[in-house]
């Protein structure tokens, strides 16, 4: 039976529907979203039995760590694969600890940024970017509708649509359509997208769970906004498309849900420390070169170093002292959006000569043969960066630096 075309109000309606019953569920007690979220694991591993398909956990930041141990302890043994070597120092620390499967990356992070372009601004816009700095007669339409919000047939035609850049950034990136749009905007001299995930994770362990036949628990939830959050209201938790299977169980968790069940695996791993000793043993780093055991030295918290402590704020709730999200040393989604010491400063305090690499010599201009970074584009999108952050004027507020990558909605898949 084909399924019926929805006319424009119709879908509207049908995803105002949908965003109803998920903000239901998002607000419904922490015990009632974990008792759903177990029921959503244990049927995404029943469908899979049925298709004769394995699964695993992707590891990246806390999030996912918590993921994983959380699946140990309800009893789903699966196993975890991460592109590790993408993350901070402290969350490789964890995972090699927890007996992470660890998968190269597809390209480089210098590999990304000179052929790929700079993650910058959000996904959603990077992507627009992305499409205007490439143009063909096949995303004509989507130009036009990216410059003007005018959609064609795929968007129900619909008038000042979100996929418009705001004003702000079509100022800055629209350029590439002066001529046709007759318009008068602004145009950078290195390229952006956001298929540095794409290049860099995503194919990497699609190939590991191809070969593998296996499909992914992922650490997703609706809260951190974006495509993310779209996707996740429209398809549920547990997906199972044409090309894609995944499951994302916590879903509907808020920001304090996912720190609460943090404390509760920090405390249930401290408790079956043997798991994940065995887990470690059975990995390439977990042995010496003569195939003996190396000895496991287990974590005091499973918390990364870079996220600092979990604290309670003056209306308890539950918040990270240092960064909310992580990612990529390279990274720019919400740089804008963040007050300094954003995360290049926290990154120079760290490590200095890291830090002077991305900022001055991680990209080579094609026509010049110049050295560049990031700091040709923050100088571009408005981003303070070059002076230390502690010298900036003292009427200037300074804010603690607890904000890191994906702390803003805009800024997420």
């Amino acid at each position: 039976m084909e399924k019926k075309e929805l006319t424009t109000e119709e879908w509207k309606a049908e995803k105002k529907k949908k965003r109803a019953q998920f903000t239901a569920i998002q607000n419904l007690p922490y015990e009632v979203k974990i008792r759903r979220a177990e029921q959503r694991a244990y049927e995404f591993i029943s469908e899979l039995d049925k298709r004769g398909l394995n699964a695993h956990a992707s590891v990246g930041g806390l999030d996912s760590i918590v993921l994983y141990i959380w699946l140990k302890s309800i009893g789903i043994d699966v196993p975890a694969v991460s592109v590790s070597s993408l993350e901070d120092r402290s969350i490789q620390l964890i995972h090699k600890a927890l007996g992470v499967t660890l998968i190269a990356p597809g390209k480089s992070k210098v590999e990304v940024l000179n052929e790929v372009g700079f993650p910058v601004i959000s996904k959603k816009i990077a992507g627009r970017i992305d499409t205007l700095q490439h143009p063909t007669e096949k995303n004509r339409t989507v130009r036009h509708a990216i410059i003007t919000g005018e959609c064609g047939a795929q968007g129900h035609y619909a008038k000042n649509s979100r996929m418009k850049l705001p004003q702000k950034w079509l100022n800055k990136f629209g350029g590439y359509e002066n001529e046709n749009e007759g318009v008068n905007y602004q145009m950078p001299d290195f390229l952006v997208s956001n298929k540095c995930c794409l290049y860099m994770k995503e194919q990497p362990c699609d190939k590991w769970a191809k070969v593998h036949d296996s499909c992914p628990f992922l650490g997703l939830m609706a809260s951190e906004g974006g495509q993310r959050e779209e996707a996740l209201i429209d398809h549920g938790c547990n997906y199972f498309g044409k090309t894609v299977i995944r499951s994302a169980p916590f879903a509907p968790f808020m920001r304090n849900d996912i720190l609460t069940l943090a404390l509760e695996m920090d405390k249930w791993y401290k408790e079956h420390k043997d798991i994940f000793a065995a887990a470690f043993h059975e990995q390439p780093y977990g042995k010496n070169k003569d195939g003996s055991l190396k000895e496991y030295e287990p974590l005091d918290t499973i918390i990364p170093e870079i996220y600092g402590t979990i604290d309670r704020d003056d209306n308890g709730m539950l918040y990270t002292t240092d960064a909310q999200r992580t990612g990529c040393s390279m990274c720019g989604f919400g740089i804008h959006m963040e007050k300094r010491p954003h995360r290049f400063d926290k990154l120079r305090d760290r490590n200095e000569k890291e830090w002077e690499f991305w900022m001055y010599k991680c990209c080579v201009d094609k026509d010049t043969h110049e050295k560049f970074g990031w700091g040709k584009v923050l100088d571009y999108i408005g981003v303070d960066w070059e002076n230390k952050w502690d010298e900036t004027p003292k009427d200037k507020e300074q804010i603690p630096g607890q904000m890191y990558i994906t702390d803003f909605p805009e800024a997420m898949p």
